[in-house]
């Protein structure tokens, strides 16, 4: 059978692809391994749909190129998958940071991508495994599949196979493998937005503030980005949405030779310690005492212990009184990994966006070969980022192939 496009994989980007490829008269075939489709966005936001953000940038992605997403973001925004929301009347709400999720149902997106496929006359295979690829020239045909459902040829191969997080959704490392066929460099894949795990060493002095959750503002050395939103203390480490958005961050310090950094938890964000803490130099009052206003009273115990400052503090040093104001706006813990793919959001790393063009999403080296959504080395932030790299991306190859 030949098309003009075939796309592989039929998530969040690959749908949105094979929607607008077909809209444009082109004949599409979309062919994804699983027998459902669309269950990472099923599953997203608590079966809600984190579907965007109102506001998002280039900023808020990271990649060894971070000006590569700017243009597909701005050639189809937020706003314009809003409006498409909108256009299918389905209702949605937001809730803090921008974060924009349905009232009803993640399955709400998955119909409305498929009747977005519908009105573009795609075609389905699946489960469908595709086991080979190969370049031909015939005709302006340029790409033959062989799956399981017979051959396949098409003139754009659109690969939205997606990255490694969640494998229990039948994630695989199908589209770096496509990538190294022909020659694409891939930026080493790693677990993002993911919950750090500290060694047990470290993890042993914290083991009762094990299910304290609060408030902080987490941030790497030398990396841009801080993030003030909850934090929780577990068994295995450090959990929660200000860790998850750290953790992507942990993770690029290693890319390019660079060392890991302990991350920095502002436990009062918001708050100069010195200045809170100095009008109680000279009172009977405890430290722990004074958190206990702002942290939940058994970490605000547990901490002052950890840190051996239990005595009032008129009874505490100058140099203490310094110490205890720089750990509460600094707090560092130097984690010794991520909990993995099974419990990350995103995939870190990709293809090289040096090898794609960010205006089509199309490879640079190889006509008709296309990459988008999470294969490709762009991350977004917690909170429907990485849904709007996955419209957007694939709106724009959609455009094109």
């Amino acid at each position: 059978m030949d098309y003009d496009v075939i796309v592989i994989g039929a998530g969040a980007a690959g749908m949105m692809c094979a929607a607008q490829a077909g809209q444009r008269g082109r004949r599409v075939l979309l062919i994804d391994h699983a027998a459902k489709i669309g269950e990472r966005i099923r599953i997203s936001g608590g079966g809600r749909c984190n579907f965007t953000n109102r506001n998002i940038g280039a900023e808020n992605f990271l990649s060894q190129n971070p000006h590569f997403a700017r243009s597909a973001l701005a050639r189809y925004s937020q706003f314009d998958f809003i409006k498409l929301v909108e256009r299918y009347r389905i209702a949605y709400h937001e809730k803090t940071l921008g974060q924009l999720f349905c009232d009803d149902s993640a399955r709400q997106i998955i119909d409305m991508l498929r009747a977005e496929c519908d009105a573009g006359g795609v075609k389905w295979a699946q489960p469908c495994s595709v086991q080979s690829i190969e370049r031909i020239d015939d005709n302006g045909l340029r790409f033959e599949l062989m799956t399981d459902h017979g051959a396949f040829r098409c003139q754009s191969l659109v690969i939205a196979s997606g990255g490694l997080a969640i494998p229990q959704l039948g994630a695989t490392p199908f589209g770096y493998k496509v990538a190294e066929q022909f020659n694409l460099p891939v930026i080493a894949p790693k677990p993002a937005l993911v919950p750090l795990a500290l060694a047990a060493e470290t993890l042993a002095p914290l083991e009762a503030l094990a299910g304290a959750s609060l408030d902080v503002a987490t941030h790497c050395d030398g990396q841009p980005a801080e993030f003030r939103e909850g934090m929780l203390i577990t068994h295995r480490g450090l959990s929660g949405p200000a860790i998850l958005q750290i953790s992507s961050y942990w993770q690029m310090q290693e890319y390019g030779g660079g060392k890991k950094l302990p991350i920095a938890i502002d436990l009062l964000p918001g708050v100069d310690a010195a200045d809170w803490i100095a009008p109680h130099r000279h009172s009977k009052v405890t430290l722990a005492s004074l958190l206990a206003d702002r942290l939940p009273k058994r970490f605000a115990q547990e901490w002052c212990v950890l840190h051996g400052w239990v005595k009032p503090l008129a009874e505490h040093s100058n140099r203490d009184l310094a110490e205890m104001s720089a750990a509460l706006k600094g707090w560092t813990l130097m984690p010794a990994g991520t909990l993995g793919y099974a419990k990350a959001e995103v995939t870190l790393g990709g293809v090289d966006t040096a090898a794609l063009s960010s205006k089509t999403m199309e490879s640079k080296a190889v006509p008709g070969l296309y990459f988008i959504g999470e294969v490709v080395d762009v991350t977004g932030w917690l909170g429907g980022y990485n849904f709007q790299w996955a419209w957007s991306s694939g709106w724009v190859a959609g455009q094109h192939a």
